[in-house]
């Protein structure tokens, strides 16, 4: 069984890191000293972008940082036509961290990866994205492959070797926002581990966030995956899903049946990603918002869902929360479809810095 959710891919090669550098403004590269722990299994990027002093005090002492908790991972990539397999670290976690890194927000990347082969493409990878990015330990040291058929459209399915078995998620003190998703809330024992964590911090205050990103491949029963989504749904405040996703887990039924389902489970906002069609939002308040998504020629749409979800939790943090009210809640979602237009004319997961979408935003 394979996911054919093509808007949730993980790719982050590194040549399109390359590419995309050299496409960033000179004043909004990242000035970054790494360092690297064998002892605390850990990688620091000491660094993160450099605000304004102005926007460091208007911040203050309030927390800002976004955690995400989840997979890293190789993607061998088959291609349409393809004789050979390219291989390509990535992740939607870590995409969705660099996508956070794109936009000026404090991230950290709490993951794991293996001792092999697999391991030491991701860890190569790591190092070069800009991030926060902590291993935790984990047993049993096996790196998580995903292999990923591309056709001709560009659209991918998968088949996953999958291991997540994180044994300690300590999260940063400044964090505002606790984000997790895709395999990571699958796939057992570590999913049971996320799942007590999300319910950790939200009594501690913490916002909550989450990205089903449906993964067939690794839990191939509707029923137990629609039960996990529940529990998911119930351990935090924002939940976001593709149209795709909803159709998988709620066959026959409407996008909105779907995520007002998914709303009666705990959370105060499902937002839901419908492609080139935009994305809605329903509430616990009995708001219901619709946005367009903006007019663009479509490179591809690989890491666009990641990049949503990325500018949805730059906002949370921003806002010291979720954004409530249909004028608020249209304008954040706005932002979001806006920044995954930016990636889909691009070739792979590419998230724009924050200058790129502030003047994609402007008339």
């Amino acid at each position: 069984m394979k996911s054919t959710n093509s808007q949730e891919n993980s790719r982050f090669p590194q040549e399109q890191q390359r590419s995309r550098e050299a496409r960033v403004p000179q004043d909004s590269r990242i000035s970054r000293q790494s360092r690297i722990s064998h002892d605390s299994q850990e990688f620091h990027d000491v660094q993160e972008p450099q605000e304004s002093q102005e926007s460091q005090e208007s911040r203050g002492s309030r927390r800002t940082r976004v955690t995400v908790v989840g997979e890293a991972l190789v993607d061998l990539l088959w291609r349409a036509g393809a004789r050979e397999v390219h291989a390509a670290p990535g992740g939607s976690p870590a995409n969705v961290a660099v996508g956070l890194h794109r936009l000026e927000r404090p991230v950290t990347l709490l993951t794991s990866w293996g001792d092999d082969p697999p391991g030491e493409l991701v860890r190569d990878h790591l190092d070069g994205i800009g991030v926060d990015v902590r291993r935790v330990p984990a047993g049993p040291g096996r790196t998580i492959v995903a292999l990923a058929y591309v056709g001709p459209d560009g659209a991918a399915t998968y088949d996953f070797l999958a291991s997540w078995d994180p044994r300690a998620l300590e999260v940063p003190e400044d964090t505002a926002v606790l984000h997790t998703g895709s395999l990571a809330a699958v796939v057992e024992p570590g999913a049971t581990r996320v799942l007590e964590l999300c319910g950790e911090q939200r009594r501690a205050g913490r916002a909550v966030a989450a990205d089903l990103n449906v993964r067939p491949a690794v839990q191939p029963d509707p029923d137990a995956y629609r039960a996990g989504a529940a529990r998911l749904a119930g351990a935090g405040d924002v939940l976001k899903a593709s149209d795709e996703d909803l159709a998988w887990l709620y066959p026959g039924q409407e996008p909105t049946a779907a995520a007002r389902a998914l709303l009666a489970a705990g959370p105060g906002l499902v937002v839901v990603t419908l492609g080139g069609k935009g994305a809605f939002a329903v509430t616990r308040d009995g708001d219901e918002v619709w946005v367009p998504a903006p007019g663009i020629a479509v490179v591809d749409t690989v890491g666009a869902g990641d990049t949503f979800q990325a500018a949805l939790l730059d906002a949370i943090a921003e806002h010291g929360g979720p954004p409530t009210g249909r004028e608020a809640l249209s304008a954040v979602l706005t932002r979001c479809a806006t920044a995954a237009a930016i990636t889909c004319t691009r070739v792979g997961a590419d998230p724009p810095t924050r200058a790129e979408l502030t003047a994609f935003s402007q008339p």
